[in-house]
């Protein structure tokens, strides 16, 4: 059975023009129960992710800041949060998530995370909304004890995932994958292993094709026996900030691409949502939950 991460402690204190994104979280589990896809047995809620493990991936110094609430108001800036302790137990309680999901999907063939994708995260500093890195601390975590030898990261958020490009850029195991808007954040792009770069406008056909024709192609060459997957909604045309033009329905195309895909090659996959920006949080949460709609119709 398909295993999905949830803990609700979203609801930390947050400014008010930052708890309208947060909503997803508790209605997309709210709705996968209500219609049926999803039933209580498919949740858990992780613990705190240990220092040791996050250490194999960020500073020391940095994760000091963090624990003690040391960042300076230029940090929390960047970030786009303010510090606080729930906060930073929020942080340790994704990264565990997607650890956790990524144990199940090599038992079930997937699993998923209600949050996680925290892609603009850097070994020694946090960006847009990302503190700590959760898909890179995993993958080092899977790595680190020999349980996967190659791991692909899809990130088919609007944003490129640029703290997982820099964090991954020296690790012959990891192949960062990253389709994003060409203009949209972060404006100092990193270098994935693969960065297919949207222009402005970017229809669902366009799209679609440049994923049919990409990931097929990382596939053969890298041979992963792993992969996460970063299933950002933030692509769709009603995005506030993706200044592209791809329907719902495309999104969904998307989704049971990845999905069809790693199946027919035997690769298990971990999925965290990342970003989405809609005004309308319904077309949010029925985009997010089309993923998890897919991943218990192939997977469970």
């Amino acid at each position: 059975m398909i295993q999905i991460a949830f803990d609700p402690i979203y609801m930390h204190p947050l400014p008010e023009n930052h708890r309208f994104p947060m909503l997803k979280y508790d209605l997309i589990p709210r709705q996968l129960l209500h219609e049926g896809t999803c039933h209580e047995g498919h949740f858990f809620r992780p613990g705190s992710c240990a220092a040791e493990v996050v250490l194999a991936t960020h500073d020391a110094a940095y994760f000091d800041k963090l624990l003690k609430q040391g960042l300076s108001p230029s940090e929390q800036r960047k970030i786009g949060f303010v510090q606080s302790p729930e906060l930073i137990e929020r942080e340790l309680v994704i990264t565990q998530g997607t650890i956790d999901i990524a144990l199940h999907a090599l038992k079930e063939g997937a699993a998923l995370n209600v949050a996680g994708g925290t892609h603009h995260a850097f070994a020694d500093r946090g960006e847009g909304f990302c503190l700590l890195n959760d898909m890179a601390v995993a993958s080092n975590y899977l790595l680190g004890q020999k349980l996967c030898q190659r791991i692909l990261i899809i990130d088919l958020d609007v944003h490129q995932g640029n703290g997982t490009a820099k964090l991954m850029e020296n690790n012959p195991n990891v192949f960062t994958f990253s389709m994003h808007g060409g203009s949209n954040y972060p404006f100092h792009k990193e270098k994935s292993d693969l960065d297919i770069e949207l222009a402005n406008g970017t229809t669902s056909e366009t799209y679609l094709a440049l994923l049919h024709e990409y990931l097929p192609k990382v596939l053969a060459s890298f041979q992963p026996d792993f992969a996460f997957y970063l299933a950002g909604v933030d692509i769709l045309d009603t995005d506030k900030f993706g200044k592209l033009q791809v329907s719902l329905a495309a999104c969904k195309q998307r989704d049971a691409f990845v999905f069809e895909s790693l199946k027919q090659l035997g690769i298990p996959v971990a999925v965290a949502l990342g970003g989405g920006y809609s005004p309308d949080i319904k077309v949010i949460v029925e985009a997010h939950c089309n993923t998890f709609r897919l991943a218990v119709e192939l997977f469970d």
